[in-house]
């Protein structure tokens, strides 16, 4: 009787703790966000992983020599076609690029010569999503601060070794991680390739 009570509560236990799955917060993008802008948040996270990764995102990323990349100068980013990436601009909403990026003046102070760049919008909803997931997030309230600070994406805090050595704060199944990852690693791509002069208004 006890071995079957034993077994009974044993059996109980681990259906409870297997059948549990981890629900992500959704409470900062339905807060900051429009249904709309939540779309296509969405179309450019999976933009992003479908051009970084061919198995799943946390797989991927972990496998991924970083290191070589790095030595090579370059980034994960270097994998995104930049030519589709533009595309993506086109076909999320113009209010969803607002909230997340500018359109800013570089000088190369070499030649004097200025080129468009994309800068992060200081003020838009996404920085206040970036705070809203920094309330529980020191690693990100860290990299909401900066942006906030410079209007850049800063690399800091997402070298690929503080992001796979600190799971807590980069665990990569969380969608909202996998977002803000998408966002940053766009940010460098656009920076690293788009070349177009600036044109005064």
């Amino acid at each position: 009787m006890r071995n079957t009570l034993l077994l009974s509560l044993t059996s109980l236990i681990f259906l409870v703790f297997y059948s549990c799955k981890t629900e992500y917060s959704t409470t900062e993008l339905n807060t900051n966000f429009t249904a709309e802008q939540i779309s296509d948040l969405t179309e450019i996270r999976e933009f992003f992983i479908n051009q970084v990764c061919e198995s799943d995102f946390k797989s991927c990323y972990k496998e991924t020599n970083h290191d070589s990349l790095q030595a090579l100068g370059i980034g994960l980013w270097n994998k995104i076609n930049f030519g589709e990436q533009k595309t993506l601009y086109d076909r999320i909403a113009k209010s969803t690029f607002k909230e997340i990026w500018i359109i800013c003046k570089s000088v190369n102070h070499k030649t004097d010569e200025e080129k468009k760049s994309i800068c992060a919008n200081a003020i838009g909803k996404y920085q206040k999503y970036l705070s809203d997931i920094g309330k529980q997030n020191p690693m990100i309230a860290k990299y909401a601060e900066r942006i906030n600070a410079y209007g850049d994406f800063p690399s800091l805090e997402f070298q690929p070794y503080n992001i796979l050595n600190n799971p807590k704060n980069f665990n990569l199944d969380d969608p909202n991680i996998q977002l803000i990852l998408a966002i940053h690693y766009l940010s460098l791509n656009d920076q690293d390739k788009r070349n177009e002069n600036w044109v005064a208004e």
